[in-house]
């Protein structure tokens, strides 16, 4: 078989980093790990060509070349799939489909016309595929009962990437989490026993990548990196010596849940193995709403000291936040505010609540009948809403777009990033010092010149950098990294204003629309109870 596999297009959000990635000369921040992974799992004798949309576009000879089309993708990535799956249909190809979203809805990619849905975990369900090939199959679904053992994953297919495309690559340790947040589709997708794989299976995987001439960032792209304490312990004791063996070729950034500041001994070998970020589902720092959503893993102690105690262990905090709760009292924007503020967390990541298929919170607004648009075209940063929320969407909406910009705003972010960085702990080890390249000296040249003497913030940048220098020199680098990120905010901030205030005024619209109909529909009742009384 020759299988075509296709990453399709995400929409720009907060992740996308454009304006960042275009400094560094690359494409994408991050490769299709499920899509290299599938590759690995298949047959060894099938040939594989791969195309990620967000680099560059399917080749007509691409095209011809392949006997079934593989994709995967997350919701996000909908309306590009499912315009994907109907070329490919057009060009006669036979269409397989996997990953989150169409495990979430597989009636939707089916519907654009999806031979093949291979749901869930594909170590249990790609093999089912394949043999239904085998036996001349041109259509089925496969979907899995029970949770793979990803001991058993190969390595994935890191060849078939066009590495320099990406400003880093992924690599997964352990699929699950243990906590119950009501409107996360994980621990639906992967379960609440986080599964883990071996030491030595990830470290084959960096061999993998060390031998390909990769020697730039890896996201541990765990959904909980710390779900499974013990065996990412026992991980790290391996992967310590590994990086000090290599001299320490990647800087690590991953996802973990609060309780990682109560362990100390887990923080300090995340910092030993080369981590130096980690993002925080924080979400709010009102109680009422964290308990109502069960995530109660935050609630057990101050939230700001969380975050201070992780900064000072040496590593940079991104945290998630979240508006439009239930029961949510008025101000939730300016108390988000005032937290990222108060703790100094320079990347925070804001959204309006959403409804996502399958979670807990889906199913209560179901059955409710609160669910107002389950067909939108994407769920993002610059999304309204997709249920009726407990106070008025365009307060919600409102505060949301006011505190992205306000915590955006130029002078502010850089504020926050020199806080952050004066107290950040410095690495325990030192990597072997090289010349920089033609391509890092270019945007750090642009990035000095636009906030150093263009911008009107040139004189918090140069006191700042200087402060840095002077009080905390062992980050100055990893400091110039974040101030170069105010180029991708101060662009979003515009979009996420712009897209939100489109998107109110066509439900304002709407709303008034239905009012009418409403209106009509009671005069038209009164009319006719009036007539048949006469």
């Amino acid at each position: 078989m020759r299988a075509l596999l296709i990453y399709p297009l995400f929409p720009q959000t907060f992740w996308s980093y454009d304006k960042i990635l275009e400094l560094v000369d690359r494409k994408v921040l991050l490769p299709p790990l499920g899509l290299i992974t599938v590759a690995a799992i298949l047959p060894q004798e099938w040939e594989f060509q791969l195309v990620d949309r967000n680099v560059r576009e399917v080749k007509e000879s691409e095209w011809e070349w392949a006997d079934i089309v593989i994709f995967s993708a997350m919701i996000v990535q909908k309306p590009d799939l499912l315009a994907q799956i109907k070329l490919a249909k057009e060009k006669g190809k036979l269409v397989a489909v996997g990953g989150p979203y169409s495990t979430s809805l597989p009636e939707e990619p089916k519907a654009a016309g999806a031979d093949f849905l291979i749901l869930d975990e594909g170590e249990i369900t790609l093999p089912m595929f394949v043999e239904a090939i085998e036996k001349g199959a041109t259509s089925g679904t496969f979907r899995a009962t029970e949770k793979p053992d990803v001991t058993e994953t190969p390595v994935p297919r890191y060849d078939l990437l066009e590495l320099d495309a990406y400003d880093s690559m992924s690599v997964q340790f352990s699929r699950g989490c243990p906590f119950q947040c009501e409107f996360c589709d994980i621990i639906v997708l992967y379960g609440r026993k986080p599964r883990t794989k071996e030491p030595s299976q990830l470290l084959k995987e960096l061999d993998f990548l060390y031998e390909l001439g990769w020697r730039r960032g890896i996201f541990m792209v765990d959904d909980n990196f710390i779900g499974n304490k013990r065996n990412v312990k026992l991980l790290l004791k391996e992967l310590k010596v590994w990086q000090e063996a290599h001299q320490y070729p990647f800087g690590f950034n991953t996802e973990a849940s609060v309780d990682l500041a109560a362990d100390e001994e887990l923080m300090q070998l995340m910092v030993e193995c080369g981590f130096d970020a980690v993002f925080l589902g924080i979400e709010t720092p009102d109680e009422a709403s964290l308990e109502l959503t069960k995530k109660f893993q935050n609630t057990r102690s101050s939230l700001a000291e969380t975050v201070d105690k992780i900064i000072r262990a040496g590593l940079r905090p991104m945290a998630g936040f979240i508006i439009g709760f239930d029961g949510e009292k008025a101000g939730a924007g300016q108390r988000i505010i005032d937290f990222v503020e108060q703790a100094a967390i320079p990347t925070a990541m804001f959204g309006m609540l959403q409804a996502l298929p399958l979670t807990a919170l889906w199913g209560r607004l179901e059955k409710e009948q609160r669910l107002r648009d389950s067909t939108r075209k994407d769920i993002n940063q610059t999304t309204l809403m997709n249920f009726i929320p407990t106070r008025p969407i365009e307060d919600i909406a409102q505060e949301y777009i006011d505190a992205f910009w306000t915590l955006y705003e130029p002078k502010r972010y850089l504020d926050r990033v020199h806080r952050c960085f004066l107290k950040l702990g410095v690495p325990p080890y030192e990597t072997p010092s090289s010349l920089p390249s033609w391509i890092d000296l270019k945007a750090l040249a642009i990035v000095v010149w636009r906030q150093g003497f263009k911008r009107n913030t040139r004189w918090q940048f140069w006191h700042h950098l200087f402060s840095i220098i002077r009080h905390n020199p062992g980050v100055w680098e990893h400091y110039l990294t974040m101030c170069a990120h105010n180029e991708h905010f101060l662009e979003y901030r515009q979009i996420v204003k712009d897209e939100i205030e489109a998107q109110l005024i066509e439900f304002q619209a709407q709303e008034a629309e239905l009012q009418k109909i409403k209106s009509k529909s009671a005069i038209s009742q009164s009319f006719g109870e009036a007539k048949i009384a006469s």
